[in-house]
């Protein structure tokens, strides 16, 4: 066994402890390799649960924040899902292995590109990933049954609600200060009637408007 394979396994287990108990969602962490979405410099810090930076000063979440905020979907191999903020790439391999479809929107270039790169190299066929404004969502392919924000708005945006099915669930997390944050389960009904639970509170990146300014 060779020693990111080790790590894994203990990455598992460890997930495991914090409460991850879907195994789908676990079998998926398993099955992508993390350190392909990770800069050489990280690489041999792949398997701790800790968020690494990545170019255009963002970062790849925690393993742990991934495999909650995909649990919290409940997700379904018949649905698919929106993702505002592909930035690695990571969130958007390990939702392939657990939806149908995955739509991702990046609004930094250098990401949007390494990503679909990336995506290509591991024959993840069934994301389709668009440089483009994650406030906006992805309209043309609306209705989500499922939507995962993996930057933090100051409030819920209106057009992902739009966008979100009926018995829809969408996971964001909402807060203006980076020290004060909360991750939000919002489920819609058929009726089109919103739920909203606060759960755990987390550290993101914010969620900007339009595209980056690449410098």
């Amino acid at each position: 066994m060779n020693e990111n394979a080790a790590q894994k396994i203990r990455l598992i287990m460890e997930l495991r402890r914090q409460g991850i108990s879907n195994t789908s969602v676990l079998s998926a962490m398993e099955r992508i390799p993390r350190e392909e979405f990770i800069p050489q410099t990280f690489r041999d810090r792949a398997y701790e649960n800790i968020a690494l930076p990545i170019t255009s000063g963002q970062t790849i979440s925690q393993p742990y924040i991934v495999a909650y905020m995909t649990q919290l979907l409940n997700p379904s191999s018949l649905k698919k899902v929106l993702e505002v903020g592909t930035g690695s790439g990571y969130q958007a391999a390990v939702l392939s292995k657990l939806f149908r479809r995955v739509y991702s929107v990046e609004r930094h270039r250098p990401l949007h590109i390494n990503a679909a790169k990336l995506f290509e190299k591991l024959s993840l066929s069934n994301i389709t990933c668009k440089l483009g404004d994650g406030y906006r969502g992805w309209k043309e392919q609306a209705p989500f049954s499922h939507i995962i924000v993996t930057a933090a708005a100051e409030e819920v945006p209106a057009a992902l609600v739009d966008q979100l099915g009926d018995n829809g669930v969408m996971v964001i997390p909402v807060g203006r200060d980076q020290g004060d944050q909360t991750m939000l389960r919002i489920t819609k009904d058929h009726h089109g009637m919103l739920a909203e639970e606060e759960l755990i509170p987390v550290r993101f990146v914010p969620l900007v408007q339009g595209l980056a300014v690449e410098v």
